[in-house]
């Protein structure tokens, strides 16, 4: 037998190379199942189209009766012990006889279906006198056809108060004028003690109770100061006090 000849040194680099890149790629192969693409989020401080998603998909729009009526509020399903709540703005629940919610809304269609508010929940301070500190509600919802609960559908996100005052959130919302959510992600400041604040563009009208997501958890929803504010650019929640988190528990227990 003739003896092995040694490969060339530039092409044993090369196999090693080769080998390294695979490894790197199966790696991050097996992280992407469980991380974001980072390279689909926007900047910091920047709105652009939501992506499909699970998180997208647990956040939907709020109609009036049906979706020929024009969507006019955002709202997010939460994680309870039977499945079937929602967080919003409280000054989104004006009518909730009439709201139905939309998870996953996109370009017209639901297509996780369509479910009716069954019950709100709402700080006596909000119903009162409309405290902006108190503009975090809670509703459970029925579907209006079929029987699954809606977290069975499109899971539900975890509800995190404690949060610190710079901390860094990500907004998924509806404008009216819009067909499918926006997200815009950027460190918030204390607009108050009892209000956050974040620079974010272009979450207009219909944004109101845009879920406000640190570390995937819910730690509040636009609104509260100005209702939310009075111009695309900055955006404001109430801070998630204990209040609200008795409204949460609740929701919850009473579905």
């Amino acid at each position: 037998m003739p003896p092995r000849q040694a490969a060339p040194a530039g092409s044993s680099r090369a196999r090693r190379a080769s080998r390294v890149l695979l490894a790197l790629a199966a790696m991050a192969t097996l992280l992407s199942v469980d991380l974001p693409d980072a390279g689909a989020a926007p900047p910091l401080g920047s709105t652009a189209q939501a992506e499909p998603g699970s998180a997208a998909d647990r956040v939907g729009a709020l109609f009036a009766g049906g979706l020929d009526g024009g969507h006019f509020c955002t709202a997010a399903v939460v994680h309870s012990d039977d499945r079937s709540v929602i967080a919003t703005a409280a000054h989104c629940l004006d009518n909730p006889d009439s709201t139905v919610f939309a998870p996953g809304y996109r370009d017209g269609k639901a297509p996780y279906g369509l479910w009716r508010v069954t019950g709100a929940y709402l700080s006596p301070r909000w119903t009162q006198g409309r405290d902006p500190d108190e503009d975090i509600a809670f509703a459970s919802v029925a579907p209006v056809s079929g029987s699954a609960q809606v977290e069975d559908v499109v899971g539900g996100f975890p509800v995190a108060p404690d949060q610190p005052q710079d901390a860094t959130v990500t907004i998924l919302g509806y404008p009216s004028s819009e067909e499918s959510p926006l997200r815009c992600t950027n460190a918030t400041s204390l607009f108050s003690p009892t209000q956050r604040r974040i620079d974010c563009p272009d979450l207009s009208g219909g944004t109101s109770g845009s879920p406000w997501l640190a570390n995937g958890a819910v730690a509040g929803v636009l609104g509260g100061h100005e209702d939310g504010g009075l111009v695309p650019e900055v955006s404001y929640s109430a801070v998630m006090d204990d209040q609200a988190l008795e409204l949460y528990r609740e929701a919850a227990v009473a579905g």
